[in-house]
């Protein structure tokens, strides 16, 4: 009973037997067991004494200040600049699909879908090849080091399928894109720059950078494309 009368904020019981005195302005006295019988025991009544106290429950966890619940300067700055390059990222991967298919068409050998798919899904496949080694390899030579190179890889990639003339130069292109494989180095380096209670916040503004490229890609690229044809897009 105390237990459960303590979780609603009582912090002491005391039982025995009680009356009231009229000459103490209806103050109770009290008898605790172990004591003599109190006199004339029929004008006694068990009764129960309780002091409350502020809400403790023996089930609360420890109260956690404001500012160990928010993100410091420094690891919004880190999220938000990580969140950007992520953005960067995947725009430049979101931007070409929608009218990748159509301008592979127009190559020679474009009739085959064999080849239009790998287009489209060889840069993909690179990059499902290659995260776990590239974060490995951001493990071992550090995250800025192969986040600069995934860009160059990304770089040189779309400068090759610029100036790709069949669809075999293109999937190359879009093989080396695949190559900057930086999403498990970006997700390391967040890791590193946030404890751990911050952690979620940060990997939700990466995925919110990654939801605004999608959408911009999907009214962007078809824009580009009429006004500054593929290599527009690429560039």
């Amino acid at each position: 009973m105390s237990r459960s009368l303590r979780s609603l904020g009582v912090s002491g019981i005391t039982g025995g037997l009680g009356r009231q005195n009229p000459q103490l302005s209806g103050l109770a006295l009290f008898w605790a067991p172990g004591r003599p019988s109190p006199p004339n025991q029929r004008q006694w009544q068990p009764c129960w004494t309780v002091r409350t106290a502020f809400f403790v429950s023996d089930s609360a966890s420890t109260p956690v200040s404001a500012a160990a619940t928010a993100m410091t300067p420094m690891e919004r700055r880190a999220s938000a600049s990580l969140a950007s390059i992520f953005a960067l990222r995947m725009l430049g991967f979101f931007i070409v699909l929608p009218v990748l298919a159509e301008f592979a068409r127009t190559l020679p050998g474009g009739e085959q879908g064999l080849l239009v798919g790998l287009v489209m899904g060889s840069a993909g496949l690179a990059q499902a090849c290659l995260q776990i080694p590239m974060g490995w390899a951001s493990d071992r030579f550090g995250r800025k080091l192969i986040i600069v190179l995934g860009f160059g890889c990304v770089i040189l990639g779309a400068l090759i399928c610029v100036q790709a003339q069949d669809l075999y130069t293109m999937i190359a292109g879009r093989l080396l894109q695949g190559c900057g494989a930086v999403s498990a180095a970006i997700s390391a380096l967040v890791s590193d720059h946030t404890r751990e209670s911050q952690r979620t916040k940060a990997m939700a503004m990466i995925g919110i950078s990654i939801g605004m490229s999608f959408m911009v890609s999907l009214g962007l690229a078809p824009w580009l494309y009429a006004h500054q044809g593929m290599a527009g897009i690429f560039w």
